[in-house]
């Protein structure tokens, strides 16, 4: 059967939506790469934006450097977030070493704006408690050499008292020596 003019013709024509057509305009890509590593990046396309915030926190945590893109058409990307994963997991292994080591926790104004306070921070604490690790040590040695001097002294006052006590030998009576009267002309 043919088709007649009238149905032949649409009945109904979609009206056309006034949006960008270009595709995969609503990507996002995730770039993920490791120091030990470096010529073999992670990289994840995705139209799910949730998505990749989660692997770029997944690869963050991980110590990856982690770079966060938008797709802007024709396969060009915008950079929206660059983090260092690294950096960050050295900063929360400082933070742990700080309260496993029992120093006190980073004030708030050190050095607020820096990327490595919590690293600075720790290395100060441990080259100040190693100062007074030696400070005690240099203490502790002179205490011992005045203590070892202290008891000699008082093992050689105990072993020579009474040797101290009497008066010189020739003093004494009996080691006395006779004057002898002489004249002066046998000298």
């Amino acid at each position: 059967m043919s088709p007649t003019p009238k149905s032949g013709r649409p009945q109904h024509r979609r009206r056309a939506v006034a949006t960008d057509r270009t595709k995969n305009v609503t990507m996002w890509r995730v770039e993920a790469s490791w120091d030990h590593r470096p010529d073999q990046p992670v990289i994840i396309r995705t139209a799910d934006k949730k998505r990749a915030r989660r692997k770029v926190e997944e690869f963050t945590d991980k110590g990856a450097y982690v770079i966060f893109q938008e797709h802007t058409g024709w396969d060009t990307w915008r950079t929206l977030r660059e983090v260092d994963g690294a950096a960050l997991v050295a900063e929360r292994d400082a933070e742990q070493a700080l309260a496993t080591a029992g120093h006190p926790p980073t004030p708030a104004n050190y050095r607020p704006d820096a990327d490595d306070r919590q690293r600075t921070w720790l290395a100060w604490m441990d080259a100040r408690a190693e100062a007074d690790r030696r400070a005690a040590e240099e203490a502790a040695r002179v205490q011992a050499e005045a203590d070892a001097r202290r008891r000699r002294l008082a093992a050689e006052a105990r072993r020579d008292a009474r040797t101290l006590m009497q008066p010189p030998a020739i003093v004494r009576p009996e080691h006395r020596r006779q004057a002898r009267h002489i004249t002066g002309a046998q000298r």
